[in-house]
């Protein structure tokens, strides 16, 4: 079984954010960058796949060369291949025509996604992935078992999980649940010399255009201040909740 697995390459949520160009751009000045949470999920799963079936791991990226040290981390993690198409991410639909290409050349028959982002929370590429590629698709993916060319998933829906049954090739958007934390892998010293020494593959982009553009960012406003009430003054908690928060 072959399997790629999609990484984002997106700030650290410790990161402070910052804009430039009129609040049009994002500032990457001092901002560390991680794999995005949801695609170590899945290049954990896919980990397995690899220890107890045999399967052979590739992980790609969309962006410039400033992303290869989250490519890097990933094949210390234990990815055989990493493959970087040299362009920048500009929003979900170029970036899946991108991935498109390199499932199609690769011949792959897994393919696992994240859910979701955490810098731009836009949830479209996997599915889009799926509709490029004529690959069945899974959202929201929190289980995940494949047996030759079967495979049967859990995903998450409102108020619980359902449980699907399918067929190889597949795209999911996995998510925390396909493995748990407590199972995410922290490179040792063996895998990050082995890093230096797997492929790491450049290849160049197909023409595409952006459907959509970054008008403007805008930060959350900023908290309030806070008041602290006594412990034993009930009387003044109640009326500040009153007439001032207006709550009760």
């Amino acid at each position: 079984m072959k399997i790629l697995v999609c990484i984002s390459h997106v700030p650290d949520t410790t990161s402070k954010i910052n804009f430039t160009d009129g609040d049009t751009k994002f500032d990457t000045n001092g901002v560390q960058f991680v794999i995005n949470p949801n695609d170590e999920f899945g290049l954990t799963r896919a980990m397995w796949f690899k220890e107890k079936q045999g399967a052979s791991v590739d992980v790609v990226n969309v962006g410039g060369a400033e992303t290869e040290p989250t490519l890097r981390k990933a094949l210390a993690i234990g990815a055989d291949t990493a493959i970087r198409v040299n362009t920048d991410a500009t929003d979900g639909f170029s970036v899946a025509k991108q991935l498109a290409k390199v499932v199609k050349d690769g011949g792959y028959d897994l393919v696992i996604a994240g859910r979701e982002s955490i810098d731009y929370n836009g949830g479209m590429v996997p599915g889009m992935l799926a509709a490029m590629t004529d690959a069945n698709f899974v959202a929201n993916c929190i289980g995940l078992e494949v047996d030759g060319t079967s495979a049967k998933a859990v995903r998450e829906i409102d108020g619980g999980k359902e449980t699907v049954s399918t067929s190889l090739p597949l795209v999911v958007a996995g998510q925390k649940g396909i493995v748990e934390e407590s199972d995410l892998r922290i490179p040792n010293m063996r895998g990050i010399m082995m890093a230096r020494k797997k492929p790491l593959n450049v290849v160049e982009p197909v023409d595409t255009t952006s459907e959509t553009t970054t008008a403007s960012f805008e930060k959350p406003a900023p908290k309030g201040a806070v008041k602290l009430v006594d412990a034993d003054n009930i009387d003044e908690l109640v009326n500040l909740l009153h007439n001032e928060a207006k709550v009760i």
